[in-house]
């Protein structure tokens, strides 16, 4: 179906206000939507938080009566299943909309279609496909892990110009600036989990928060946000419940190869068992356990070994580096502890998206390209 210019203007409105919820809709995805009619905006809503109404409620009670007749542009297929909150297709078709507009179909196995096969069964055209790059884009977390049963990952880097993280005996604060700091809570706020190893826990002693403090200039309040939780791969049973990250009571997922039955941990600590491989923590089995726990997104924030072995096994979807304009020189750490690699053939390829200025740094965006 084709899409007219009116059309593009108010779903890339809808998916505007879908952003809104990034810091807050987990495990739920990002959705915005728009009812227009007569070419007036007669309703907006975004989904905020998991349990509370879904967007199209939002956009339906401020347009009330004039919902009637209107199009509803969506920034993915309404849902169609009763779970938390009512089905938005049902309450569309209550509303009396005449037709619905979606930037994709829903990936969840619930939805899935269902959703715009039961507006079209009430005799409301549909349409879906416009913007559908853009609200992808809203959602990869949520759609990683509805399609392939794992998390999104991204991992975060900072350096050197030549390519360091730290001196060579450890000292790495502060590499980048205050600006390229803030950014990284701003990145750690729209994740689910963050990840890292047991050795960033105790050299650092780690929190491993979101420091609400440095993002007080964000249009949402911040007491509104979830801090994401903070999953610690620790197979030699290293941690102890006096380390920094444990005096903040939000979640922490320790990840090991035998549960440590030795120290009293706070009451928000979960302790998961997984399997090894070459005894090590199978990375590819924990990523999958976190999906399971409705994880969509993750924030790695690891040290050389860990970042290396996501990298080596192909486990990282995005890489998210800062570059400071600094040299460390040859002693300093690499980013990655990898094996060394034989032939030109054997490189993997990243495709940069991005790249702006942070402050006195500059933040590079890179993905891996497809079939490499």
């Amino acid at each position: 179906m084709s899409f007219t210019q009116a059309d593009q203007t108010y779903m890339a409105r809808a998916i505007e206000l879908a952003q809104q919820g990034r810091f807050t809709t987990t495990p739920n995805p990002n959705v915005g939507c728009v009812i227009v009619k007569n070419g007036e905006i007669v309703g907006e809503g975004f989904h905020l938080r998991a349990g509370e109404p879904h967007a199209e409620v939002h956009a339906l009670r401020q347009a009330q009566a004039r919902a009637r007749g209107a199009t509803a542009y969506v920034t993915l297929e309404p849902c169609s299943h009763y779970g938390r909150t009512p089905p938005c297709a049902k309450g569309l078709i209550e509303a009396g909309v005449s037709k619905v507009i979606a930037a994709m179909v829903d990936p969840n196995p619930e939805v899935a279609g269902r959703g715009l096969a039961m507006l079209n069964e009430a005799g409301i055209e549909t349409a879906f496909g416009l913007l559908e790059q853009q609200a992808r884009a809203l959602n990869k977390g949520f759609l990683k892990r509805m399609e392939q049963g794992r998390p999104y990952v991204v991992c975060k880097l900072a350096a050197s110009l030549d390519g360091k993280t730290a001196l060579g005996n450890g000292e790495s604060k502060w590499i980048t600036g205050p600006a390229a700091r803030r950014d990284v809570q701003l990145g750690r706020a729209q994740s689910c989990a963050i990840l890292t190893g047991a050795d960033t826990v105790l050299v650092d002693d780690a929190r491993l928060n979101v420091r609400a403090e440095e993002l007080a200039d964000i249009e949402r309040p911040v007491e509104l946000w979830r801090q994401p939780v903070r999953v610690i791969i620790d197979s030699q049973n290293r941690l102890h419940p006096e380390l920094a990250l444990f005096k903040i009571p939000s979640p922490v997922v320790i990840l090991r190869s035998d549960l440590d039955n030795q120290h009293n941990w706070p009451h928000f600590v979960e302790q998961i068992k997984i399997n090894t491989r070459a005894d090590k923590i199978d990375l590819q089995a924990a990523l999958n356990t976190l999906a399971e726990r409705n994880i969509n997104q993750i924030w790695l924030e690891a040290g050389a070994t860990l970042a290396g072995a996501m990298h080596q096994q192909g486990l990282i979807d995005e890489y998210l580096i800062y570059l400071a304009p600094k040299i460390i020189g040859t002693d300093g750490r690499d980013l990655f502890n990898s094996a060394a690699l034989l032939s030109m053939s054997q490189i993997t390829e990243l495709q940069i998206t991005e790249v702006t200025s942070i402050g006195t740094d500059i933040r590079i965006t890179a993905q891996k390209q497809q079939g490499k």
